[in-house]
């Protein structure tokens, strides 16, 4: 029913397991290095074609000082943060209400309504390119960062909704019973009883949402055009040039682009494990 430990397999499939793992590992890696030895990599060795070679000089005061200063990467990591945040904490307050809802209480239709949250992350995002497109355009919205944080806050619901749901029906039910009992109403037992209880999955739910907005590339390129809306994905593709393109500065920005999400991984790292981990275990 359950994997067999690795120490208790045959010593021929052991061999390959541990094999493989590190040729894994190091096959994963090989675009990341590549990406931060390109970053602190030179103009003059990459126009000499040294793509794959230790740098002869690092330049890494230059690169990322250039990207920073002269280009509108700050401008970019701003649209990111004025879209990502709200998204988020949006999406989190209404799938926690909503998935308490779903947990806690029996109505009409409570299985009906789950049912069409979790039809709603099968859909393909491709399809509704259009519709959200001219949604965005009818509300004059388009090209503002408004756009972007509305679309993510409602897709990304149906997900944290799921997710939480789960977690929340694994809280003993007396305790709400036992809350009722003594006179708190709903929203005292929702904001006083179940969000405490939930909170590191709330922050496992927290650092995912983040990373998914944050990294969108898709929707920005839809409902944004030119520089003012802009979030910090489109920002690094605009630092392709019309007839070349400094890889160095690109690889830079992509360096840029992805700390706050792996800064925010580890600064919540504790919290992200037990929220995965929450309800594994009775007792």
């Amino acid at each position: 029913m359950y994997p067999m430990p690795v120490q208790r397999w045959r010593p021929a499939p052991r061999f390959i397991y541990r094999l493989s793992l590190p040729v894994a590992l190091l096959l994963w890696l090989v675009p990341l290095i590549a990406v931060l030895v390109t970053s602190v990599r030179s103009t003059d060795e990459l126009s000499a074609g040294n793509y794959w070679g230790w740098p002869k000089h690092f330049a890494f005061f230059e690169n990322y000082g250039t990207a920073l200063t002269q280009t509108p990467m700050l401008h970019y990591f701003w649209n990111s943060c004025l879209i990502t945040l709200p998204a988020a904490a949006v999406s989190i307050f209404l799938a926690s209400m909503a998935g308490h809802a779903l947990a806690n209480y029996r109505f009409r239709g409570n299985a009906v309504l789950l049912g069409l949250f979790v039809a709603g992350n099968f859909v393909p995002i491709q399809i509704l390119m259009i519709p959200v497109r001219e949604l965005m355009l009818g509300l004059n919205l388009y090209n503002t960062v408004w756009a972007l944080v509305l679309f993510h806050a409602a897709f990304q619901t149906g997900f944290c909704t799921l997710f939480l749901r789960n977690f929340i029906r694994e809280l003993p039910y007396e305790l709400i019973e036992a809350a009722r009992i003594e006179g708190a109403s709903e929203w005292s037992i929702y904001m006083r009883v179940v969000l405490p209880l939930v909170r590191p999955a709330l922050a496992a739910l927290a650092i995912l949402v983040f990373t998914f907005v944050w990294n969108d590339y898709f929707w920005a390129l839809c409902l944004t055009q030119g520089d003012d809306a802009a979030p910090i994905t489109v920002g690094v593709a605009a630092l392709r040039g019309q007839w070349t393109t400094a890889w160095n500065l690109v690889s830079a920005g992509s360096v840029l682009a992805a700390l706050p999400s792996v800064a925010m991984f580890f600064a919540m790292q504790k919290h992200f494990v037990a929220g995965l981990t929450f309800g594994a275990t009775k007792g």
